[in-house]
């Protein structure tokens, strides 16, 4: 049945029309569901103990992992770095998902191009659907790099990128100076972040000149790591503006992922010169404001520079100290008057919501770098942690987070679960309740669940508009993290006493 041209509906309202209600109710009747009530009781014994246990049993099964695949950051990362056209081997299919995974989380289309592999691909080898795949993208969107990852396919049948592409080069597809890095991602092992890693080491090894027997150039390296957050890079950018530090940020997706509306597609917006990238084994230092998402690129530097890699975590108070006390005896330039002047007013701001935000017990989630700098901010402000679920997790990760929340009075109710995944944290939440669950769009199905208010922070964020505009490095975006914690907080106590007269005596706009 057509729509109404002066009623256009979304789909959630076009879904509630009689028709479709009648097309649902039909095809459950060939489900075989058992009966509501059968539902109800088991709805209700997943909450209990005795199934939390059970849950924590399970071994070959992932429910909901709070993390993505490899190619996904891949191609994340060559974005950041000018005229890249990320380049998928794999099927149609994989490509799609990534672009449009990227395309909802910032609004911005996002090109990138698979080698379309099919059956016959995955029988005979994928090595005709590169070469043609090269040669293709070359002619018609002429980037100045092609950075190629893998897929499962392309990973199960073992194609080999390195000879590939040497072939490539031998039969003319593409010249022999044009850069072409690549890095193997499968998609069943490690994540977005494993991803983001390997690829970004590869551009840089594929571009990087030797070092230059003059010494440092001046410059630093800043690595954001996989960081959605585009007002970050900004701020990265604007801090070492008001210090005077050139600044070489590896990679740049800032533009990319945040570009303006001129009226004119620009394909290629911004990144990180291909020449500035060349350079950079001759900074001075570089940082990596990801640990856990950049140790082989910073493994790579560090023995290919000579130079010193340094890790930091510019969130909140105490990380934005430390980061900008770090990068002043680097460089023996004093921390800017204009940063201290932000210091102080992201102290007030703390002083002034704290007392909404002490002793909440929280439950939060995400990759292991952005789960750190939450965790320090929390501590901050007095809230106490107690689930913290990172799938992507490893062992340093753990031993550092414990010893974060065991240095502070408020982490010692915590438990750091790596390894687990969404279904984990709905137990663990039903058991041992919170008040406050901090990760991304998915935990709006913890939240349904379970009553418990969300403060969207991380990736991917569908369900939200623009919250990658807004830094959360540096003082500005201690301010804006306390801005999005303290007012869930306050919105929740609103719909908590709406009744007038009776649950509004102690929230309303005259206390």
């Amino acid at each position: 049945m057509p729509q109404d041209i002066q009623d256009i509906k979304d789909h959630a309202r076009l879904f509630q029309d009689p028709e479709y209600q009648a097309l649902l109710q039909c095809k459950q009747t060939f489900e075989d569901l058992p009966s509501p009530e059968e539902v109800a009781r088991v709805a209700e014994w997943t909450k209990s103990w005795e199934y939390r246990e059970k849950n924590f049993q399970r071994e070959a099964l992932t429910v909901n992992p709070a993390k993505a695949c490899q190619p996904l950051g891949a191609i994340f990362a060559a974005v950041g770095f000018e005229g890249t056209l990320p380049f998928v081997h794999g099927s149609q299919g994989c490509v799609a998902y990534f672009r449009t995974h990227l395309t909802r989380h910032f609004k911005e289309p996002f090109s990138a191009v698979s080698t379309s592999m099919t059956e016959d691909a995955a029988v005979f080898g994928g090595l005709k659907n590169l070469i043609e795949g090269l040669e293709n993208a070359y002619a018609l969107y002429k980037p100045k790099m092609i950075a190629v990852c893998t897929t499962c396919m392309a990973e199960v049948i073992g194609d080999d990128l390195g000879a590939f592409i040497t072939t490539a080069r031998n039969e003319g597809v593409i010249s022999r100076d044009f850069p072409v890095p690549y890095a193997h991602t499968p998609s069943f092992v490690g994540s977005h972040i494993t991803g983001y890693d390997n690829m970004l080491k590869s551009i840089l090894s594929t571009l990087t000149e030797p070092v230059g027997s003059t010494g440092s150039n001046g410059y630093i390296n800043v690595i954001p790591g996989f960081d959605t957050y585009m007002g970050n890079l900004r701020e990265i950018k604007r801090i070492f503006g008001l210090f005077g530090i050139p600044l070489t940020l590896l990679a740049d997706n800032s533009d990319y992922l945040d570009s303006p509306n001129d009226g004119t597609f620009h394909m290629y917006p911004g990144g990180t010169p291909l020449e500035a990238a060349a350079q950079c084994l001759n900074a001075e230092a570089t940082f990596s404001f990801q640990r856990y998402t950049t140790p082989k690129t910073l493994e790579f530097l560090a023995e290919a520079s000579g130079r010193p890699t340094l890790t930091a975590r510019p969130v909140g108070i105490r990380g934005t100290d430390e980061f900008l006390m770090q990068l002043s005896q680097l460089t023996g330039k004093p921390i800017p008057a204009e940063l201290e002047i932000e210091r102080g007013r992201a102290v007030d701001a703390f002083t002034d919501s704290q007392a909404w935000i002490h002793g909440k017990r929280v439950a939060l989630y995400g990759d292991p770098d952005l789960v750190m700098g939450l965790l320090s901010l929390l501590l901050e402000l007095g809230a106490e942690p107690v689930h913290v679920v990172v799938t992507n997790s490893n062992e340093e990760f753990e031993a550092e987070a414990r010893a974060l929340l065991a240095s502070s009075p408020y982490g010692q109710g915590a438990t750091v679960w790596g390894g687990k995944d969404l279904w984990h944290l709905r137990s663990l939440m039903f058991t041992e309740p919170v008040d406050l669950l901090i990760g991304n769009s998915y935990g709006k199905y913890l939240w349904r669940d379970t009553g418990t208010p969300l403060v969207r922070i991380g990736y991917p964020i569908f369900d939200r508009h623009h919250l990658h505009r807004y830094p959360t490095y540096g003082y500005v975006g201690a301010l804006n993290l306390l801005n999005w914690i303290v007012n869930t907080i306050l919105d929740e106590a609103d719909r908590r006493s709406i009744i007038p007269g009776k649950t509004d005596i102690s929230f309303d706009l005259i206390r």
